[in-house]
């Protein structure tokens, strides 16, 4: 009996010293906490999607933390609220950050892009891409197997009659769909640029249209019709600034095979009154003829 009990007491000892021993290291090899650092993290909203340039969440929050200067309005996803709580913890004025989009230069539909073979394997564009370069003739177009599909976390990009197609709505410019497209098809733009060349067929004009009926053939007549010297053609590729565009769409209405894209969104004209009436009265029935008067018909 004895010997259980100083076994017990041994076993209390030991855990006592450890005790100690585990309490005089943690304060000793103590590393010390950022509470800034923990504001911001806990603002953050833990997508770790990269759209603001560092590693994810943690890595941005460490980095404005280290430097007050920084911008706030890095994360694509927290979108101006988290931006503006940023600013607040800092003590900083948030700043506004130009929302941007993925932009896919691709429209060759199933329609307009001409085909090879028929692609029954690994159904991914990494693959396909593996095999002689994919299975259209156009070796620089969408390759329409979903990788940037797959890759996306925020459901703002799908594969419609077999080309990429962004949502630019819900699209936050993480930039993961660019990263795992293998033709670097998809590039990250300004929002506010709705004139986009849809194409990157750098070959020339009569190659490219036999490859593709919707492709860029470096005419040279959009460069010609814009008045802002917005937009050029390099390699037979149409290039349009950024900076200079005024999305006026002059080169889009220009371009013969459709290359160019205006994505701004017309507003329907409001029918004039006049119209409307006519309209109207044109859809009303016609009224019913009044019986003859009996008499009348007596006479008859």
């Amino acid at each position: 009996m004895n010997l259980i009990v100083i076994a017990v007491v041994v076993v209390v000892l030991i855990g006592f010293v450890g005790a100690a021993i585990l309490s005089f290291a943690s304060k000793v090899f103590a590393v010390p906490v950022d509470e800034t650092f923990v504001k911001l993290r806990a603002e953050l909203p833990g997508a770790n999607c990269g759209g603001c340039g560092y590693a994810g969440c943690d890595d941005y929050a460490n980095a404005l933390s280290a430097d007050h200067a920084l911008s706030c309005s890095k994360c694509p996803v927290g979108g101006p609220d988290v931006a503006a709580k940023l600013g607040e913890i800092l003590g900083v004025s948030a700043g506004a950050e130009e929302k941007e989009v993925a932009v896919v230069q691709c429209n060759g539909t199933k329609e307009a892009a001409k085909a090879l073979l028929t692609y029954n394997d690994i159904k991914t564009c990494k693959a396909a891409k593996q095999l002689f370069g994919g299975m259209n003739a156009c070796p620089f177009g969408c390759l329409g197997l979903g990788d940037c599909t797959a890759a996306c976390e925020f459901d703002a990009i799908h594969i419609c009659d077999g080309v990429a197609v962004v949502n630019r709505n819900d699209c936050v410019a993480c930039g993961a769909c660019a990263t795992a497209c293998p033709n670097n098809l998809i590039r990250i733009s300004p929002a506010k640029n709705l004139v986009i060349v849809q194409c990157a067929n750098k070959a020339k004009g009569g190659e490219a249209r036999k490859a593709c009926s919707n492709a860029c053939i470096g005419c040279g007549k959009c460069e010609k019709t814009c008045k802002f010297d917005a937009i050029h053609v390099e390699d037979n590729l149409a290039y349009i600034d950024p900076e200079k565009c005024k999305n006026c769409g002059m080169c889009a209405k220009e371009c013969p095979t459709g290359a160019i894209v205006n994505m701004k969104v017309k507003k329907a004209k409001p029918a004039a009154p006049k119209a409307e009436a006519k309209a109207a009265a044109e859809a009303a029935p016609a009224p019913a003829k009044e019986a003859a008067p009996a008499e009348e018909n007596a006479q008859a």
